[in-house]
């Protein structure tokens, strides 16, 4: 299939537009005027119907099969969420909609569901405090680091770099470097696959400003001696930032902030259920503790004494806004339904069954592929291609022949400390049937690996694109595939 511009015809129409019925206005400057028409495409509506909803039964979605990229938690959402986030009364607020202006009623239901999220998520994480604005996670991670960076600022304290396991989501280093600190990566225990504590003491100076921890991890495992982690940073005047992308695994059976965290991300397009993928959209909340609390972004939405809400900016250790308006205000609200839908038992459940059934499937295929880490995982596991790999078989054969099976691949070469690494992630929607399916093409995939690896290297056999040249299609975005 070319690019729509391709099938472009000449004096083609897909919409005719009403004669003027207003004065033309003067023409722009020849300055700023074209020499050339613009080389717009010109078709029908009908032929751009098509075009458009051919390309989208080439793509793989949530909606229409198993998806199970391990961290990413690409999860199936309710439909009633996206009702939630069309209500009229929201969709239609305008940001610059004056909030003091006949006395603020006019925003306070967004304001109100801004405030309660907040508190909720308090509650969830154990945090005193947080802040919506940050647009994803990513986005989250860098508030949090700009906020250790300002806390160590108004201390007085020369601090200037941060520690990070070697297994964490690559965008922790992100953070922390453009944030102003240099990172240095500890290693993780091959036995437990839980960060090395001795590494971490052996690291640990009067230039330490924080520590980084994913926990549960990019492994799947729970780190179980995170209070003693917190315990080292803090004897050191060092904070520890949680990367809480897989707070999914734990809802309502670890508060960070019991543990004596300083400060955190929250994945909403994650662990509270909105669309997740394709650049966005997203939301990062981020949680501290009371010492941090005062270095929060403006604006904060606060409750008056009448029972009414404000944006107050009084808050002169703020580093200031750190997103346009208030955050991506649709995901909050579609996140605020999703709490308020499955409540405090539900909430648990979802954890619950997120967990159950990563171990079904790490327990259905540990016998086929590597396990590294052989013990009870949370949310996702990790598997090795490294039987597979004798037989000349990669991870990436593996994945793009489940293509071939219907299923969406799972994370592969991440984390980087596994080689030939296979990141699967179930999330608590699927169904054993699913799961089960996804188990049968597995085994059948470990299987031809043995008997007939050259077929595995041409797969997928059955897609419209098979295996693209990645490089070529980055560099020759003219390029088009048939």
């Amino acid at each position: 299939m070319s690019v729509i511009f391709n099938q472009s015809i000449p004096g083609r129409r897909g919409v005719l537009l009403p004669e003027r019925d207003v004065p033309e206005p003067p023409p722009l400057p020849a300055a700023y005027r074209r020499g050339t028409e613009a080389a717009l495409c010109e078709l029908s509506e009908l032929d751009v119907m098509r075009h458009f909803i051919a390309l989208s039964h080439r793509n793989h979605s949530i909606d229409t099969g198993f998806y199970p990229l391990g961290s990413c938690t690409m999860k199936y959402n309710p439909k009633a969420l996206e009702v939630a986030a069309r209500l009229k009364g929201f969709a239609g607020l305008h940001p610059f909609l004056p909030q003091l202006r006949y006395g603020g009623m006019l925003v306070q239901g967004a304001l109100a569901v801004m405030y309660e999220l907040e508190h909720l998520l308090c509650e969830i994480t154990g945090m005193q405090a947080f802040t919506l604005q940050p647009l994803a996670g990513a986005h989250g991670e860098l508030t949090g680091m700009m906020l250790v960076a300002a806390y160590h600022r108004h201390k007085g304290n020369a601090k200037t770099e941060v520690l990070i396991p070697d297994e964490a989501h690559g965008t922790n280093p992100s953070s922390a470097a453009i944030a102003g600190f240099t990172t240095r990566a500890i290693p993780t225990q091959p036995e437990t696959g839980m960060i090395d504590l001795e590494a971490l003491r052996a690291a640990m100076g009067r230039q330490t400003a924080a520590i980084m921890l994913t926990n549960p991890n990019t492994l799947g495992i729970f780190n179980r001696n995170i209070a003693e982690v917190v315990k080292i940073a803090h004897a050191h005047d060092a904070l520890v930032y949680y990367d809480g992308a897989n707070l999914n695994a734990i809802l309502g059976k670890f508060r960070p902030g019991d543990a004596g965290i300083d400060v955190m991300h929250v994945n909403l397009h994650k662990t509270f259920a909105t669309p997740h993928g394709g650049g966005g959209p997203g939301a990062g909340p981020v949680g501290v503790r009371e010492h941090l609390a005062d270095f929060l972004p403006i604006s904060r939405v606060i409750k008056r004494r009448d029972n009414t809400y404000a944006l107050n900016y009084d808050y002169p250790h703020s580093i200031g806004y750190i997103a346009p308006f208030y955050g991506n205000f649709g995901v909050l609200l579609r996140a605020y339904a999703y709490i308020q839908l499955l409540g405090r038992e539900g909430l648990i459940e979802a954890s619950e069954n997120a967990v159950l059934n990563a171990n079904y499937l790490m327990h259905g295929l540990k016998d086929v592929y590597d396990l590294p880490y052989d013990h009870p995982c949370m949310h996702e596991f990790v598997l090795s291609a490294r039987h597979q790999v004798a037989h000349g078989v990669s991870a990436m054969d593996i994945a793009k022949a489940l293509m071939d099976y219907g299923f969406h691949p799972p994370t592969v070469y991440f984390p980087l400390i596994v080689k030939e690494s296979m990141m699967c992630e179930p999330t608590e929607t699927e169904s054993k049937e699913t799961l089960d399916a996804f188990i049968r093409a597995m085994r059948e995939i470990a299987a031809r690996a043995a008997s007939d690896p050259e077929a595995l290297h041409a797969a997928p056999h059955t897609t419209s694109v098979s295996r693209p040249d990645e490089l070529k299609a980055a560099k020759d975005m003219d390029f088009a595939y048939p």
